[in-house]
């Protein structure tokens, strides 16, 4: 009998020095918790850079326990319980651990060490959250072994160590995008498989309740989820359920063709009975956002444009009461946006708040755009601008002007090895809510037979509008897309709610009396938020900020400023980063001043319209 570790056995299961004992001030610890509020959110940040650096040293330790345990039998070891699952066993036993969460430790590490060996010193550096690791490493298996992976871990690695904030849904959305264009052939495979690996399934939980779910692909998702949305949301303010409780109602009623209504109990409510059937019918022409080039759109080539796709739902909505001006004035005005309080200005943010359930989605459209862009060497430029637009305003915006993108000279640009062949590197789209997706992806997307391309701009050099002709205030529909296709996202720092669900802020309060004084409707003045930072930015004493970038024309910065002074920059990573000829759009002055001469980007928009 082995009396290995029996000294140990009335031992505490602790390190020699336990971390409360540990010198603090030579850690770099604040040795008292008696600190100001700048104080202890200094600590916090501190601590997140220390986190990263802790959670890099104990993937060091697994992976260096795969080299010694696993490397010299993996080749042949064929036991039932091999040298893999023995060494993962180790760290369950040793960290009170399952055996599925020691395997996924030991998976991350091996992985950082051999696949993301850039990435992993971005997390030893403090660069990268230990948060998201999961995510960098789930999404970039497919570049296993392949004669790329050096340069997609480079490619994340050089983005993640940019200035600015991350989230969960912008590392997610960089990882695909630099994998999709890498190997469109391997991603292609593999989405085959996922479609045809699509499933439903019901699964029994407690308490009485049940799951219900389904696979299919991310066009068709966004469209299930809208009408779900749609319908849950005919009810008035005093209905008692939450959200995810009313749509859970909205589902079940539109599966079971019952009716759904309101809960308040009041007699004069007008939700009490809603017609779930009539409800899924208006609600089949929901807006889709997806971005991609005209590149994408015609396959891997060298030459780079954008476009933009829509897909509906219903082919009856593009019916002669809807018609389509091609050739109308490049320099007509799109309707307002049939989004959450497009345009929703800071002193009517509350208001905004108060009237959600007015806001209607009237199409169930996937809209996919994309921009004119010159190669850099050998990388190929992909553009993508997704829009989510009225019917009515795709029939007045779709002949606005857009500017030719040329040389972008900020686009990072890696050389190739020389046993990956250039053409393989192929375009991207992108889904607002759901992310990236391959340019096969959407290639399927637009060869639908009632696709419709149309060009969002006309070829002349007339900048697109940037408002509305009867209130300054509220942006143009070009504009509105633009905004929201550049920020994908709440501009907020960590937060993933897509743009097209939420406001577009103005950045300086608008002065209603005098615009010429600030707060003017332009690209640098508009951002993107979600409901409650909008909320948040207006009335919790917190200042925004944004102003174009001097060493990169036609970008932007962002800086948030909570009341302690503290300024944390915002995303690192926009729709700039995925397709730079957004760069080149401009858009005309505000009223009153004079127009600007740009060049035209011969952006289109592919109109997807699917019969309901």
């Amino acid at each position: 009998m082995s009396d290995r570790g029996v000294g140990a056995v009335g031992a505490a299961q602790v390190c020699s020095v336990p971390w409360p004992e540990r010198d603090h001030a030579a850690l770099g610890l604040p040795v008292s918790f008696d600190l100001p509020v700048v104080g202890h959110l200094d600590a916090l940040a501190d601590l997140a850079a220390g986190a990263g650096y802790l959670e890099w040293r104990r993937y060091r330790h697994a992976a260096a326990l795969h080299t010694e345990l696993v490397v010299p039998e993996e080749d042949y070891d064929e036991r039932a319980v091999d040298a893999y699952a023995q060494c993962a066993a180790r760290i369950a036993t040793a960290l009170s651990v399952s055996q599925y969460v020691a395997e996924r430790l030991l998976d991350n590490a091996v992985a950082l060490r051999d696949r993301l060996p850039r990435v992993f010193e971005c997390l030893r550096d403090g660069v990268v959250s230990p948060t998201f690791i999961r995510t960098i490493v789930s999404r970039t298996e497919l570049i296993h072994g392949r004669p790329y992976q050096a340069l997609v871990d480079a490619d994340i690695a050089a983005a993640l160590r940019k200035p600015g904030s991350w989230s969960k849904a912008r590392v997610r959305d960089l990882c695909d995008q630099m994998v999709y264009r890498r190997d469109p052939d391997a991603v292609r495979e593999r989405r085959e498989e996922a479609l045809k690996g699509r499933c439903f399934f019901t699964e029994a939980g407690l308490d009485g309740m049940g799951t219900v779910g389904a696979t299919m692909s991310a066009e068709r998702a966004a469209i299930v989820a809208r009408v779900v949305e749609r319908l849950a949301s005919q009810v008035c303010k005093p209905d008692s359920r939450t959200k995810t409780a009313r749509a859970s109602d909205a589902l079940f009623a539109l599966v079971k063709h019952a009716p759904f209504g309101c809960d308040c109990a009041r007699p004069e409510c007008a939700f009490q009975v809603v017609d779930a059937d009539e409800v899924a019918a208006n609600a089949a022409r929901i807006v889709i956002h997806v971005v991609t080039d005209t590149t994408t759109l015609t396959g891997p080539v060298a030459a780079n444009t954008t476009a933009a796709a829509t897909t509906t739902a219903e082919a009856a909505a593009q019916s002669a009461a809807h018609p389509q001006t091609r050739d109308g004035n490049p320099t007509a005005v799109a309707a307002e946006p049939a989004a959450v309080d497009a345009a929703a200005t800071d002193e009517d943010a509350a208001v905004a708040a108060a009237t959600t359930n007015q806001v209607t989605t009237d199409e169930a459209v996937v809209d996919v755009i994309a921009a004119d862009e010159a190669p850099v060497e050998e990388a190929i430029a992909d553009a993508v601008v997704a829009t989510a637009v009225s019917i009515d305003e795709v029939a007045v915006e779709e002949t606005a002007a857009v500017e030719e993108t040329a040389a972008v000279e900020d686009l990072p640009v890696d050389e190739a090895p020389a046993d990956v062949e250039p053409e393989l590197v192929d375009g991207v789209g992108f889904v607002a809510g759901l992310g990236i997706i391959s340019g096969a992806h959407v290639r399927d997307l637009a060869a639908d037979p009632d696709t419709l391309i149309r060009p969002l701009g006309d070829g002349t050099d007339t900048p697109l509008p940037a408002t509305q002709p009867a209130d300054p205030c509220r942006p143009s529909t070009a504009l509105d897309t633009y905004i929201r296709a550049r920020d994908r996202y709440c501009t907020w720092p960590g937060c993933s709610t897509p743009a097209w669900d939420g406001d577009l802020d103005h950045i300086t309060e608008y002065d209603h009396a005098h615009p010429e004084r600030g707060g003017q409707t332009s690209a640098t003045g508009l951002g993107a938020k979600c409901r409650f930072h909008h909320l948040l930015k207006t009335f919790g004493d917190v200042v925004d900020d944004q102003y174009d970038d001097p060493d990169h024309p036609g970008r932007i910065i962002r800086t948030v400023t909570i009341p302690e002074g503290r300024t944390v920059l915002g995303p690192a990573h926009t729709g700039f980063d995925t397709h730079p000829g957004l760069d080149m759009i401009v858009f005309g002055d505000p009223p009153a001043t004079g127009p600007r001469t740009v060049r035209p980007s011969g952006m289109v928009t592919v109109r997807m319209i699917r019969p309901g």
